[in-house]
């Protein structure tokens, strides 16, 4: 990878990714190993980038198809990791962190296109960009997000009678 093409895709658009890749992953391990994943698929399809889209969108989808094909490699692998060892991954965060964490535990929750849709909501993409990245109509954007705003609320209110 050359400096300008990192300084360029990877640096510049570093936030989106990390968003999609936390999103997406369930531990610190697999987040990495979405990151480099991110960066190599940017990398390999780096010619096929016709500035038709901002570079952000580009980049926002190829991170975001990448997740998701990662995501439907390993539901074909069996899991062996029991709910109980993932809850003893917990780390301590400061109130603010502890909350962002929450909130992405919630969105974790959520289905694949759902996740991608709140992910772009959050980022302040307008409903137009985001129905032209998700291939939906604007006004089912919004429907979109007002089903899942209200199923994150209730994501979040279970998680914390559990507590």
């Amino acid at each position: 990878m050359s400096a300008e093409f990192y300084e360029e895709y990877i640096e510049s658009n570093k936030s989106i990714i990390y968003k999609i890749c936390r999103a997406y992953s369930h531990s610190q391990e697999e987040f990495e190993d979405y990151f480099q994943e991110v960066c190599l698929q940017l990398w390999r399809s780096k010619e096929s980038y016709q500035q038709q889209s901002k570079l952000s969108t580009w980049v926002y989808r190829v991170s975001l198809n990448t997740c998701l094909s990662m995501i439907k490699k390993e539901q074909k692998k069996v899991s062996t990791v029991e709910i109980n060892e993932k809850i003893d991954q917990v780390h301590q965060f400061s109130e603010k962190e502890e909350r962002l964490e929450e909130l992405y535990r919630a969105i974790r929750m959520l289905k694949e296109v759902d996740r991608a849709i709140i992910l772009l909501y959050l980022e302040e993409h307008s409903y137009q960009d985001i129905a032209s990245i998700m291939g939906i109509s604007s006004t089912n954007v919004g429907a979109k997000i007002n089903r899942i705003k209200k199923q994150l609320k209730e994501n979040m209110q279970w998680k914390k009678s559990l507590t």
